[in-house]
């Protein structure tokens, strides 16, 4: 296999993100077209960057993320969340996760560690945190193993489906 994992110009790969993303979290083309719009947005932000994950050329996975403001719509709703169990101070110094994810052909290979490691080993902040879909799953099982721990629970995004968790660990990440 001979996987590259490097900085994604994220704006100009989105529709291939996309895709990857599409796949590996059953959307469809109008879920697809909402969060192409956000990527977007959020890919103009103060200190966003992506690292894509390619095997031969083709892109198999990606993260992108970006130091944490208060005022972002993803901090406004996990707040209250974070400060009924007293963790609201983790949305101050910390480099969000925003999304990541890897086709499922190439689950299972340690491309979704690299990733998430390797953009958080550039993180100038003492933390990350990230949400994760509230269930037990292989993604949350990597996030425990790098230290992740949940800081919050069942919290409910508005137009998604199931609760999330909100999960948090200190910089560096832990290596196996």
């Amino acid at each position: 296999m001979d996987l590259v994992i490097g900085p994604l110009d994220l704006s100009a790969h989105v529709d291939e993100a996309l895709e990857v993303q599409a796949v590996a979290f059953g959307l469809g083309p109008d879920e697809v077209a909402v969060r192409r719009q956000i990527v977007l947005r959020h890919m103009t932000y103060p200190g966003a960057r992506a690292l894509g994950a390619t095997v031969g050329g083709t892109l198999v996975g990606f993260v992108y993320g970006m130091p944490n403001d208060r005022t972002h719509w993803w901090s406004t709703v996990v707040e209250p969340y974070l400060r009924a169990n007293r963790h609201d101070h983790w949305l101050d110094d910390s480099f969000v996760i925003t999304e990541l994810h890897v086709h499922p052909g190439h689950q299972n290979r340690g491309i979704g560690r690299s990733l998430i490691t390797t953009i958080t080993d550039g993180a100038a902040e003492p933390r990350s945190i990230l949400s994760a879909i509230d269930t037990e799953s292989p993604a949350r099982a990597l996030y425990r193993s790098l230290g992740y721990q949940d800081l919050a629970r069942q919290v409910l995004f508005p137009s998604a489906p199931k609760p999330y968790a909100v999960m948090g660990a200190p910089l560096p990440l832990l290596r196996r």
